[in-house]
């Protein structure tokens, strides 16, 4: 059971010079992800007169989020893991694959990294919103709920078969192109009903900057439990008691 191997980790984890790299590459794997994905939106807006909700800007968030995701866990993934999301955070955490301090530090870091490149975009544009996300009028509370437990259980359960699993081989080379396509393909499932973010973090740092918090809950709990659910399934049906070591910063 993943709950025999979580772990607190030391007092002075979050000091330590490799805690401090990892926590600086999550911020700016987030920094990336989010100003290209969010500015890609903005500048779909500003090119279209607001006409991101259309299928065409459906398709061109999900383009934008697939691409620089794939780039941002990359970049990361030697030095963090690129984790890029506190909901991949967490469900590794409960996977034993990494220590509750240095998510927590992770955590930080990645929403620091989303609270910047939205600052960086709102500057950038001359001012322009960086809009928070938001339910379609004909979604509930409930619905979204339910919407992003899904989408973040497909992208979680994709992070732990192609990057955590001790049985992936080869496959961990392709982990990133796959973490993207699957960020991609939910945006086009969800995004017309939620914004589809999958992602405390991302949903964090447009929050803050327009100080819009709707519903705001929805996009932490939701992706908090489908990363759980991924991650009790994953390791308890797929890996089980298998050879199991903590995850290292260069399996993705």
């Amino acid at each position: 059971m993943p709950i025999n191997r979580i772990a607190i980790g030391t007092p002075g984890e979050a000091s330590q010079p490799d805690a401090i790299k990892a926590a600086f590459a999550e911020f700016f794997s987030m920094l990336i992800f989010v100003f290209a994905g969010e500015g890609s939106g903005m500048a779909f807006n500003k090119l279209t007169n607001n006409g991101s909700s259309t299928p065409a800007g459906l398709v061109a968030a999900s383009l934008a989020h697939a691409f620089a995701l794939f780039v941002a866990v990359s970049v990361g993934a030697n030095i963090s893991g690129g984790h890029v999301n506190p909901a991949v955070t967490f469900g590794l955490f409960l996977g034993g694959n990494i220590t509750l301090l240095r998510g927590i530090l992770y955590w930080i870091a990645q929403l620091l990294g989303s609270v910047v490149a939205c600052l960086l975009l709102k500057f950038a544009t001359g001012g322009l919103e960086t809009s928070a996300f938001s339910l379609s009028s004909d979604v509930s509370g409930l619905n979204a709920f339910v919407f992003e437990i899904v989408m973040t259980f497909g992208l979680v359960y994709t992070v732990y078969a192609t990057a955590v699993d001790p049985k992936k081989g080869n496959l961990g080379i392709i982990a990133p192109i796959a973490i993207g396509f699957i960020v991609g393909a939910n945006i086009l499932a969800g995004g017309a009903f939620d914004g589809a973010s999958m992602n405390p973090a991302v949903s964090f740092g447009p929050a803050v900057v327009s100080w819009t918090w709707a519903n705001h809950w929805v996009y932490w709990a939701g992706p908090l439990v489908g990363a759980a659910i991924a991650a009790l399934v994953y390791d308890n049906i797929f890996i089980g008691n298998a050879s199991h070591e903590p995850l290292s910063t260069s399996d993705f």
